[in-house]
């Protein structure tokens, strides 16, 4: 019988032992239930296949040459990826909307005895909770933004905090980039449903009695939209602001981002979308830097030209309330050891005397 989910809270405390998302690789690849396993029971070519024969010859031997494959897959799923699972074994199966495919999938495992429940209206009941959560509901957590320069190594000090107990969202990891114009990764980003997975995940594993870190963001992180309850909530928050001289900044970000400062090409491409917003003669200049291979001299450059005064503009229209600001010194382990402990010690404070 279907499970019936009415929040996703009530969704991912479901209980069963594994999740199976019998859709196929490309579906599971866009966006999928946490922790859910891919078997697919139509593979990506079989599942064009059968919705072309669909729509453009026959639903009834579209409907056959499906029902072939998918128990065709499904026995061969049965035989290699699960063969191993014992009688008591519960599994959880859905597909895209609770149809065929995992009502065909979830059948054959009920008569070999295994205890297995269906979604009731598959991946698509998922994705509307999700949605709900994070675009119609109001989040029950009390946010502190973590502010500062580029190169301040907020991210950095988001994860010694994370280390000291501090609950903690990091964005820029959910989203697969460092947040800037230059805060692409080797891996690509997930898409805007599997970023939104990924959010709801970890929102939905923090106490909304305890006050969340995250860093002040803008509304995008790369090309990943931040959703509406989370933004509102950010730019409510207030600041702890960190502080570090232009020098150590420097020399933090041309380590942190040593792998984009070494690719050329890459560079000047980004660079390039920077013009009509920045003099022509501050973008050649950066070119200049590119091809002398000068990375600290770019980098330097980059912070006073671009990113200093990009900060400055919105801090001046965030208006948000500054609950401490804190010295970072020369950025050395010692330094960001102190600064996460100082953070902590922030967010314990009870939140009518933060300081």
């Amino acid at each position: 019988m279907p499970n019936r989910y009415e929040t996703l809270q009530d969704l991912m405390a479901h209980g069963y032992d594994t999740v199976i998302d019998v859709r196929s690789p490309a579906e599971f690849a866009e966006d999928h239930l946490p922790g859910a396993i891919n078997l697919p029971v139509l593979n990506n070519e079989e599942r064009a296949k059968v919705g072309t024969i669909y729509v453009q010859d026959s639903p009834f031997k579209a409907r056959k040459l499906g029902a072939a494959l998918v128990f065709r897959n499904a026995a061969n799923n049965i035989e290699t990826s699960l063969s191993h699972h014992e009688g008591g074994w519960r599994p959880l199966v859905y597909c895209w909307r609770g149809g065929q495919r995992s009502g065909s999938f979830s059948w054959m495992l009920s008569q070999i005895g295994w205890r297995a429940g269906l979604i009731e209206g598959g991946y698509q009941s998922y994705r509307r909770l999700v949605h709900s959560y994070l675009y119609d509901q109001q989040l029950p957590f009390r946010l502190i933004a973590l502010d500062g320069y580029t190169g301040s190594a907020k991210t950095e000090l988001l994860q010694r905090v994370r280390a000291l107990g501090g609950q903690v969202i990091d964005l820029e990891a959910l989203a697969n980039h460092r947040g800037s114009l230059l805060g692409g990764m080797a891996q690509p980003q997930p898409c805007q449903k599997g970023f939104e997975s990924a959010l709801a995940q970890a929102l939905l594993q923090l106490d909304p009695a305890r006050p969340v870190l995250v860093e002040a963001e803008s509304s995008k992180v790369g090309a990943r939209i931040l959703p509406p309850s989370l933004w509102r909530a950010m730019k409510q928050a207030p600041r702890i602001e960190v502080h570090a001289p232009v020098a150590a900044r420097c020399r933090y970000l041309t380590q942190a981002y040593d792998d984009i400062l070494s690719d050329k090409d890459m560079l000047r491409e980004k660079l390039s979308f920077l013009r009509g917003h920045r003099a022509n003669a501050v973008i050649d200049h950066w070119f200049d830097l590119i091809a002398t291979g000068d990375k600290a001299a770019l980098t330097l450059a980059l912070m006073q030209d671009h990113y200093d005064p990009s900060y400055q503009k919105s801090s001046r229209l965030s208006g948000a309330a500054v609950m401490a600001e804190l010295e970072l010194g020369q950025m050395s382990e010692t330094d960001l050891d102190q600064v996460a402990q100082q953070i902590c010690d922030l967010l314990q404070a009870p939140q009518d005397n933060p300081l």
